[in-house]
């Protein structure tokens, strides 16, 4: 019972949609949505169907769908009696009257929705009505479930009396937990509310009164609890960045001081988060990793502030927390080839040992391509999805370097360069806001600012050619040793890459080898199929 996996959309394809769209007027959307219909497989269908009666309920148009009746309440209240007894239910029974409970909610009838949310939800996730899913209850409902459990807490607050609402918003909140996340629940309850939170004022002071009465006890840093989060959103609210550098300054811990940082970069206040995120690495200063976060957060108001000793803070990130990302933007920062080369011999005499990629690619920057190429010989077979294998970086650039064209796809042919390569591109995010971030230059780019490229000498050649080979020999192995199917292809790529990049008969009978070492993998002889005959049509 099981979703199927969907299918990725072709970015070319879904560009021309979106342009086709634009084109479109009301009626023509309207009529288009009508003909899609009949075409979507169930799930789909009801996915599509509560997403527009959602839509259409906060529109400005007063239209609301029916609530359910007092008989149907009654039915549905009864249905779910019977299946916390029996301790099953049949999803699309249950589907059935959460839609209606949400109908109730969009409708303005709170009380009906609670009721259903209540008899429904919370046994759901207490594990007393099993429906048969596997892990998630999103695997065999069609309802949008953390909306519901949404609902669910902003009916809690639209039939509670004004003084009670804070406790009552808790204790619904605890009760929701396990069907739907609560990160920012005051953001939560008013994205999903379809009329203005009353009273909200009040509840937000007596929101707050009640978080920061609750007992505090000292926690690990690493322990970041809802109540936590809740009283940073409310604070946030009501009192902006001054209010939590207050709650940060009191407690130290990293995720406090992350927050009050985020604040004042979404405010824009470049001066003073230069000097909060300067501060917070201060107070973290053994926390290595939280260190390099906020000196990023750092340089990336030096930035907006148009600071000369941008360059410097870069760096000082990069030493205090090494990762690619980060020395992309240290040396990308560099005027000049003879810069960036003078930074790269600084920086790999303090890489980290085990950061082999970041320490290939200083490595190619300074030229010395018979090194990387060592470092991609002795890299494991397996492990290549690890932030520091640095397979996915020299493979690419060896193959530019060797002349190989890159393949459209990285399903056939030679790996692309990418920005960072797949690598650590999720680094610091959460002291850059939805607005300016610091500027990322790509591995190409850093190799063009370098002026590396051109000729190979025969030793660096011989190295790389060997290197290719050693890497695709030792993927091959891992990959059918283990019996990961789904990686038959990448190996068979790196194989592929090696017959372009030097087409000799020697190469051929290497590739023979490896076809008759593994023939009774028939699966990875297609994959080596494929991949050859794309570099061939190249």
């Amino acid at each position: 019972m099981r979703r199927r996996r969907r299918t990725p959309v072709s970015p070319r394809h879904s560009s021309d949609a979106d342009a086709a769209l634009e084109t479109m007027s009301e009626d023509e959307l309207r009529q288009l949505i009508r003909d899609i219909i009949p075409w979507l497989e169930e799930a789909s269908h009801s996915r599509l169907a509560n997403m527009v009666i959602a839509r259409a309920s906060h529109s400005d148009s007063g239209w609301a769908p029916a609530p359910p009746t007092e008989r149907n309440i009654a039915r549905i209240l009864a249905f779910a009696e019977s299946a916390v007894r029996d301790g099953y239910a049949d999803p699309e029974e249950v589907d059935d009257c959460l839609r209606q409970a949400s109908n109730a909610f969009l409708a303005r009838d709170y009380g009906a929705a609670l009721r259903i949310f209540r008899a429904l939800l919370l046994p759901m996730g207490e594990g007393a009505i099993h429906l048969g899913e596997h892990e998630m209850l999103d695997e065999v409902l069609n309802v949008d479930v953390a909306a519901c459990a949404a609902h669910y807490v902003v009916a809690t607050y639209m039939t509670e009396h004004a003084g009670r609402r804070a406790e009552a918003v808790r204790a619904a909140l605890n009760e929701i937990q396990s069907i739907g996340s609560f990160w920012e629940p005051l953001r939560k309850m008013e994205r999903v509310a379809v009329e203005p939170l009353p009273e909200l004022d009040q509840f937000l002071s007596q929101w707050k009164a009640l978080l920061e009465s609750s007992p505090r006890v000292e926690r690990h840093r690493d322990h970041d609890t809802d109540e936590d989060r809740w009283l940073r959103e409310v604070v946030g609210r009501l009192e902006g960045p001054d209010g939590l550098a207050r709650i940060a300054r009191t407690t130290k811990r990293p995720e406090d001081l992350s927050e009050w940082c985020r604040a004042l970069v979404e405010r824009k206040d470049w001066e003073a988060a230069l000097a909060g995120c300067e501060e917070a690495a201060q107070i973290v200063s053994a926390d290595v990793h939280w260190r390099g976060r906020f000196f990023e957060g750092a340089a990336l108001a030096a930035q907006e502030l148009g600071r000369g000793d941008l360059p410097q803070r870069l760096e000082r990130a990069w030493r205090e927390a090494p990762s690619l990302l980060r020395l992309r933007r240290w040396l990308g920062s560099s005027d000049s080839s003879t810069v960036a080369k003078e930074r790269a011999s600084e920086a790999i005499g303090v890489c980290p040992t085990p950061a082999q990629r970041q320490r290939a690619l200083l490595h190619v920057l300074l030229g010395e391509l018979t090194r990387a190429a060592k470092l991609l010989a002795s890299a494991p077979g397996m492990g290549w999805s690890n932030d520091e294998h640095p397979g996915h970086l020299l493979v690419s650039l060896f193959c530019r370097f060797l002349g190989v064209a890159a393949a459209e796809s990285r399903s056939e042919g030679i790996p692309r360069l990418g920005p960072g390569n797949g690598i650590d591109e999720e680094e610091v995010r959460d002291v850059e806001p939805h607005g300016p971030v610091l500027a990322d230059p790509t591995v190409e780019e850093i190799i063009a600012l370098a002026g590396i490229g051109g000729d190979l000498c025969p030793a660096d050649r011989t190295a790389i050619l060997k290197a290719l080979r050693t890497a695709a020999e030792k993927r091959i192995a891992g990959v059918t040793k283990h019996k990961r199917r789904s990686h038959y292809g990448h190996a068979a790529m790196l194989a592929a890459a090696c017959v372009a990049a030097e087409p000799t008969p020697e190469t051929e009978a290497w590739l023979d080898d490896i076809r008759t070492t593994y023939r009774r993998f028939s699966a990875l002889q297609a994959e080596l199929t494929q991949h050859c005959k794309a570099v061939q049509r190249r």
